[in-house]
């Protein structure tokens, strides 16, 4: 992976690429080259709480798999994303789906995650102006504030998009998420920083709604690997009802 130099403001370097820079680096050292990783999905409700494992394997920002490995009722169920397209194996009726654009703003597995978080990494560096609004601390550690805006002619389907990253580490500490009104939607946070595959990680992703409260879900890596070979033909319909 490529070494992307941070620059802050200063001189004449522009903000924008600064910023994009920055979201850049934080968004590669996430994914790497490639990972596969086990993680259990927590659906938290006033009152009750339901869980999810899966296993989750990614190739650069545009090919994903995922494969719900437990509670029994949910086994066997996958997903797979090539570029902005996903595609939905359901064991029950033995079909692949494509889901649609007008799904992407759904729930995900009833969990306060969307359709579309499965495939709006990819747009985070290109579909979005970036700029850099300084630095802030978050739960005590120094970040950089950037505020994404969509491109005119981007396909996204949020109004803005707030991001802060540590400095020390390139990780996405917190992202939030406003409608076309300019509305908090949801606000995403990343914890328990550690060293997982060799790398640092935000080990746990907390989405909180804005307007249901009581409401949240978390997603917590339980295992994960970076930069193993993997096939691109990995990544097919033909292997997504096959994965294990």
């Amino acid at each position: 992976m490529a070494t992307i130099t941070l620059f802050l403001i200063s001189g004449t370097a522009p903000v924008q690429d600064n910023a994009r820079d920055i979201i850049e680096k934080a968004d590669n050292k996430r994914l790497g080259k490639t990972s596969s990783s086990t993680m259990t999905l927590k659906i938290i409700r006033p009152k009750w709480t339901r869980e999810i494992d899966l296993k989750l394997w990614t190739k650069g920002n545009d090919l994903m798999m995922i494969l719900i490995t437990g509670p029994a009722r949910d086994q066997g169920t996958a997903f797979l994303k090539r570029g902005d397209e996903i595609y939905n194996w359901v064991p029950r009726i033995e079909r692949s789906i494509k889901l649609p654009p007008s799904s992407m703003m759904q729930s995900w597995m009833g969990s306060d995650f969307t359709n579309d978080d499965l495939v709006k990494q990819s747009s985070m560096v290109n579909d979005y102006d970036h700029i850099l609004i300084g630095k802030e601390e978050i739960s005590g550690r120094e970040a950089y504030k950037i505020l994404l805006k969509p491109k005119e002619e981007a396909s996204v389907v949020w109004g803005k998009v707030e991001a802060w990253v540590d400095v020390e580490e390139s990780l996405f500490l917190k992202l939030a998420y406003y409608d076309e009104e300019g509305e908090l939607v949801n606000t995403l946070l990343g914890k328990n920083i550690k060293t997982m595959g060799g790398r640092t990680v935000t080990s746990l992703l907390e989405i909180t709604p804005a307007d249901e409260p009581g409401n949240k879900t978390t997603l917590e890596y339980k295992s994960i690997a970076f930069d193993q070979p993997m096939d691109d033909n990995f990544f097919s319909l033909r292997n997504l009802k096959n994965l294990k």
